[in-house]
């Protein structure tokens, strides 16, 4: 792959400098809990934090990761959303929150997943542990391993569910960065943002199954989150929420009583709607100002343009200095459809990574064959 990097590419300069504040007299008076973290769903550029590094149960908040693990074996083709999911006699006999599945009956991953992420069911949670894994305890070894591949390094978990036992613990931060990822699962919204709904047993019952996220029907943008409660962690909640071309991540641990976790969720998003921005840098589809060469084309170069949008998260108002590093792979060849990958394209805030895409081909370069070879000598005699 070869690199293109010139300041002519640039998309946007300016001379100022980069200045976040994580804490502000403004936020610090909005905030209920023992800790919160609040950033860009994108970049994960910090707008305020208090306590995000602290060590503390996260009740719940753990199935992020369950959710997490389950959307990426789906992803690997590990698991089938239509596969039939046996539930055994430890699932079943779960307690606190539950969707009460029968034991010996069997239930589609897809509903499963859905009442993990809609109601915090602890049983779906083991039934699917299990399935992933053979064991609850196995896949909570997962669990752990991919928290240290995500960076989460003051993160432990000790079960899939939450409930408690000791040593377990997680941050704020930790829980935003595991929220992020799970975010990149489109199919998660279609769980996340159902408020009600019936969930139906192969034996004929029926269970009412509703969001314990009042968020996503209460907060204006509020789209996907999941909230946690034991004695020990006190009321939490990690949500997101977008306007715009911003979304948000908000977490709060510890808070005393549900209205105050979720009052300070949203004071948090109120906070940076009004605060911040995310600026577009590029726009997804759009030809950029460079171009691609193509061996063996009709055309010796074709416009590209970046996969998906690159923005910057930033204070409304805000001068910022943006370049771009450009990586073209080697030896491109035509015939080329467009659309096809063809290399990527990163994005600096004053030097530091704040975004990355592929980039693709924005038109179809054609093979030039022996009959152009022809009219072209033929058109110079």
């Amino acid at each position: 792959m070869k690199k293109l990097c010139l300041a002519a590419f640039a998309f946007s300069l300016a001379l100022a400098p980069m200045s976040f504040e994580t804490k502000s007299a403004t936020a610090e008076e909005l905030v209920s809990c023992k800790a919160a973290y609040l950033c860009d769903s994108e970049s994960g550029v910090c707008a305020y934090s208090a306590n995000e590094t602290q060590r503390l149960p996260i009740a719940s908040m753990c199935k992020i990761m369950t959710l997490l693990l389950c959307f990426e074996a789906v992803e690997d083709g590990n698991l089938s959303y239509d596969e039939q999911i046996a539930v055994s006699d430890s699932a079943s006999g779960m307690g606190g929150s539950q969707v009460f599945l029968g034991s010996g009956l069997s239930y589609r991953a897809e509903e499963l997943m859905k009442t993990i992420a809609v109601c915090s069911a602890n049983d779906s949670c083991v039934a699917m542990a299990e399935r992933l894994s053979g064991s609850e305890s196995l896949f909570v070894e997962r669990m752990n391993a991919r928290a240290k591949e995500l960076g989460a390094d003051n993160t432990l978990f000790a079960n899939c569910t939450g409930l408690p036992k000791e040593p377990q613990y997680s941050c704020a931060k930790d829980v935003a960065l595991m929220l992020r990822s799970l975010l990149t699962h489109k199919k998660y919204f279609e769980f996340s943002k159902v408020w009600l709904e019936d969930f139906s047993h192969p034996d004929g019952r029926t269970t009412t199954i509703t969001n314990t996220n009042k968020l996503i029907r209460f907060y204006e943008g509020c789209d996907g989150g999941k909230t946690g409660y034991t004695g020990q962690a006190g009321f939490c909640l990690a949500a997101t929420a977008k306007r715009g071309d911003t979304r948000l991540i908000s977490v709060v641990i510890g808070a005393e009583n549900s209205d105050k976790r979720f009052q300070s969720v949203k004071n948090l998003f109120n906070y940076a709607f009004a605060n911040y921005e995310s600026r577009k840098i590029a726009e997804a589809g759009k030809p950029l100002d460079i171009k691609l060469d193509v061996r063996g084309g009709k055309q010796k170069q074709i416009p590209v343009c970046t996969e998906r949008d690159l923005t910057v998260f930033c204070k409304r108002g805000e001068e910022v200095n943006t370049t771009t590093e450009f990586y073209f792979d080697e030896g491109v060849k035509a015939p080329l459809a467009a659309g096809t990958k063809v290399g990527e394209v990163v994005l600096y805030r004053d030097g530091v990574e704040a975004g990355r895409s592929p980039l693709i081909a924005a038109e179809t370069a054609e093979k030039f064959s022996y009959g152009d070879a022809y009219r072209a000598i033929a058109g110079e005699w």
